[in-house]
């Protein structure tokens, strides 16, 4: 969505004093002679509301039990920036000195917040927040710091796992259903908007099952007018419970301020990639379809026999997916997964990827007019051929670029579209030639002058040595395009 912004560095403050005139000083009454003077009790410590009259009172309590849990994400990385080459000159040197052609430092920062899940100190954030950066601090609400270590970036679903590297015993929050929440529902939003310090807005569940943000590859978010504002990212979406249902990740805005649509990833997504971290994983294993999914458009719709466009049209098969071995068939419509509606391909793909591998999931499928029920089995995408990853050297306009063989398991982790053929761009070395050239994470090599590439071994072959051109064919969002370059 053109508008959609993620809420990830801290806009300029804008310092704003108010003065306060002092009141009028009132004069004492006289006391009369052995009165004794009444007082207040201090009022009882507040509970969480159990009904929604305690909740016209104050938002107080909930705050008070979710707010220690609520961190401030600070990262950095250095960044150097390429000498000049004039200065390799010895007339420059002459007059501009010797030191003014040396790399200069640049210190890139990012300021977000983040929700501890447990009480040895794990963190869950947004990866945008995280992204590229080498350092990371975080700030608790009783004002202590602590260097954070990156367990686990998840850049599917925008989710990242931070360890604090020292302590124990962390306040904690904990997580709810985010598959119980109802538009309408109340709820809070925590962070560090702006940088100004943590600040608590207060809102309701405008939509579920948002789709087609454009945000993440897991398009299926809760939209809440509770104000969130750059510098939220990462912070959660807290319900009347006190409780983590979502974390908050986006806005849509033509301003770069809250207009009241705000985006939350739920919080049963959240899970998945909390329990990936706990085992030690690097990446979040998420069941395969073995199976193309396309939206359904109303003149698609009618061809089916369909009284709505609803549903996940299966566009294609693969003949050894699970798809294929729950019986699945080419045109057939995906309308729910183990008994929640899925209204487009991005619901099943998040219902599915929610699950744990290893069981199963029932789904519920049209098929000539029929309503029919399979079971797919909740297997990870197979890494065959095995990726290769190979990190291209010498002086062609690929050195530094590392690539990998695609394979449905690459497929899956690296978001490929429209080709299965070539070699995928995994990682892009700073002020590398494959950086100059600009190359992306997620091209697709197809060929080089002339020569198709099928494997990484491929690609390093070809580039070993130096040529006078070269010829380069790419795919990029589905679309292919060819350059030539000189040698």
């Amino acid at each position: 969505m053109a508008g959609a912004l993620a809420c990830v560095l801290a806009a300029p403050l804008v310092s704003a004093r108010a003065e306060v005139s002092p009141e009028p000083a009132q004069t004492a009454s006289p006391r009369p002679p052995g009165r004794v003077e009444s007082f207040t009790p201090p009022a009882p410590d507040r509970a969480v509301p159990t009904s929604r009259g305690e909740l016209m009172n104050s938002f107080a309590p909930v705050v008070k039990k979710a707010q220690p849990a609520v961190v401030n994400v600070f990262a950095s990385r250095v960044e150097r920036m390429p000498a000049n080459p004039l200065f390799d000159d010895p007339i420059f040197r002459r007059f501009f000195g010797e030191g003014g052609g040396m790399p200069g430092r640049n210190m890139a920062q990012s300021l977000g917040s983040g929700v501890i899940v447990d009480q040895s100190g794990l963190v869950v954030t947004n990866n945008h927040v995280i992204e590229g950066m080498t350092d990371v601090k975080v700030a608790l609400a009783d004002k202590r710091e602590f260097a954070a270590k990156i367990l686990l970036r998840d850049p599917r679903t925008d989710l990242a796992v931070l360890k604090l590297a020292d302590g124990a015993n962390f306040p904690t929050m904990e997580l709810g259903d985010s598959d119980a929440l109802e538009v309408g529902d109340l709820t809070l939003a925590i962070g560090n908007p702006f940088g100004v310090g943590q600040t608590v807005t207060q809102g309701i569940i405008s939509a579920l099952s948002r789709t087609h943000v454009g945000i993440s590859d897991y398009g299926f978010f809760i939209q809440t007018d509770a104000a969130i504002n750059p510098g939220n990212s990462g912070g959660p979406l807290v319900d009347m419970n006190g409780r983590v249902v979502g974390i908050n990740s986006a806005i849509f805005s033509k301003s770069g301020g809250s207009v009241g649509i705000g985006f939350a990833i739920p919080v049963n997504m959240v899970k998945s990639v909390i329990a990936a971290a706990k085992g030690g994983g690097k990446q979040v294993r998420r069941a395969w379809m073995g199976a193309t999914l396309q939206s359904l458009s109303q003149e698609i719709a009618d061809g089916l026999g369909l009284d709505r466009p609803t549903g996940a049209l299966l566009a294609d098969v693969d003949p050894k997916g699970p798809s294929a071995e729950a019986g699945l068939k080419r045109g057939d419509v995906i309308i729910s997964v183990d008994g929640q509606t899925a209204d487009d391909p991005e619901a099943v793909g998040y219902r599915l990827a929610t699950k744990p591998i290893g069981g199963q999931a029932t789904l519920g499928v049209l098929r000539g007019g029929k309503k029919i029920v399979a079971q797919i089995r909740l297997a990870p995408a197979p890494e065959t051929p095995p990726r290769d990853a190979i990190r291209i050297k010498g002086a062609s306009p690929f050195a530094g670029a590392t690539v990998m063989n695609i394979s449905p398991a690459v497929i899956e982790e690296m978001s490929v579209q429209g080709t299965t053929n070539g070699v995928v761009v995994s990682e892009v070395d700073d002020g590398s030639y494959a950086q100059q050239l600009n190359l992306q994470r997620g091209d697709i090599i197809l060929a080089v002058n002339d020569q198709k590439i099928g494997t990484t071994r491929d690609l390093e072959s070809v580039t070993a040595g130096r040529a006078y051109y070269w010829k380069i064919t790419l795919a990029r969002g589905g679309q292919v395009f060819t350059t030539v370059i000189g040698g």
